[in-house]
């Protein structure tokens, strides 16, 4: 059980995570979470550092969509209408139907799937159920409020338990 809660890897922020390294790894779609990290919860439209990212995933042949479990629609596809891509809302994290389903969508299978989140108990354990590979950043912009400083906390063992842990500050770039 505790397996599922450990990310294969680990990083500082999307940024970081090349698409070199996703077609090094046979990812042909990559999934992520929106919330703290891609922008802070306040960010309601995508930066141009973004813009860029996913402009070159998909110059590299590599789909993107948003996996996400907000309860309103409004936020995810007003944040992903200037980018051009898809998203699965209401995905039941760490549930395996929303993983399924973008899948489905994208005519993929789990070993051609990635992952991209910052939450232990929603992304990383959906992805792990999902046998996906997961790709954990720390949260963009800093844990939001008492309660997530908590969880960021108590998630960092975790990460420290990843196979490859890339974060900088750490001085690891792979174990």
């Amino acid at each position: 059980m505790l397996r599922l809660l450990c990310p294969q890897w680990v990083f500082d922020n999307y940024e970081a995570v090349t698409p070199e390294f996703l077609k090094e790894h046979g990812v042909k779609l990559l999934l992520s979470d929106l919330d703290f990290t891609l922008a802070p919860k306040s960010q309601s439209e995508p930066d141009e550092s973004l813009t860029r990212w996913i402009g070159a995933l998909k110059e590299a042949g590599i789909e993107f969509a948003i996996l996400s479990n907000n309860r309103s629609s409004v936020r995810v596809e007003k944040f992903c209408k200037p980018l051009g891509i898809g998203y699965v809302g209401h995905a039941g994290k760490p549930g395996t139907r929303g993983f399924r389903e973008a899948m489905a969508r994208y005519g993929v299978n789990a070993g051609e799937t990635a992952m991209l989140g910052d939450k232990l108990l929603t992304d990383t354990l959906g992805a792990r159920r999902s046998g996906v590979l997961m790709l954990m950043v720390e949260p963009k912009g800093g844990p939001d409020g008492s309660w997530n400083h908590v969880l960021h906390a108590l998630q960092e063992p975790f990460k420290r338990k990843s196979a490859h842990d890339a974060r900088k500050k750490n001085g690891n770039l792979e174990k």
